[in-house]
């Protein structure tokens, strides 16, 4: 079972800046994909950024002039960076682990993101 500690959401001004942070307790960290996904009310999950093992990164259309993804293998953990907050941006960001190789792949618990003045 992997355990996640996914911190950084709350309450947050628009135009304001997140960093979220999540560390996950999977063995060889470094070999893993690492994503952020968010799902606003009433709309599915959708992918905001992924890290693949060599960095390279992917990002949403709606999100990659504003957003930063990035790694700490010896912290386990993922960041992702996001500036220019919108209220349209209010969501649960979950983190998701993925091996590619082994097709296995595990979500946190979500982090709430509200931007509100």
């Amino acid at each position: 079972q992997v355990q996640f500690e996914e911190s950084g959401g709350g309450f947050l001004q628009p135009g304001g800046s997140l960093r979220l942070s999540c560390a996950a307790s999977v063995s060889m960290f470094r070999l893993w994909t690492m994503g952020w996904y968010r799902q606003a009310p009433g709309k599915q999950r959708e992918l905001v950024a992924t890290i693949t093992s060599d960095g390279t990164t992917k990002y949403a259309d709606s999100v990659k002039a504003r957003s930063t993804i990035s790694r700490d293998n010896a912290k386990n953990t993922v960041y992702l960076q996001m500036n220019s907050l919108k209220p349209e941006h209010t969501a649960v960001y979950y983190c998701h682990v993925e091996d590619r190789y082994y097709g296995v792949s595990y979500w946190g618990q979500g982090t709430q993101v509200t931007v509100s003045s």
